[in-house]
């Protein structure tokens, strides 16, 4: 499992000219089952997302991230493996 944490690198106004590709993107990411949980950062300085798979498929996706395509975040991308989950995730443990 992924979690990737954007750090949005130009000002909030620029961000948001690119938001509604970037919506488009995540939800043709959840349509294929790789994106598991989205949002933005409070306050809004970011974003965090969880993806299922691989890093290496994870980082390929990212890739093709309206905000990765134009440059308007960095992307921290963390692996790991959950062993544990709250009622109701265990899916997330796979």
């Amino acid at each position: 499992m992924i979690v990737a944490i954007l750090t949005y690198v130009v000002p909030l106004a620029e961000v948001d000219a690119h938001r509604a590709a970037h919506i488009d993107w995540l939800k043709e990411q959840y349509a294929a089952g790789s994106m598991l949980a989205s949002g933005r950062q409070t306050p809004p300085q970011g974003g965090v997302l969880l993806l299922a798979g691989p890093r290496a498929d994870a980082e390929a996706l990212l890739a093709q991230d309206p905000f990765a395509v134009h440059g308007v975040a960095h992307y921290q991308v963390v692996e790991f493996a959950p062993t544990m989950t709250a009622p109701g995730l265990e899916a997330l443990a796979r």
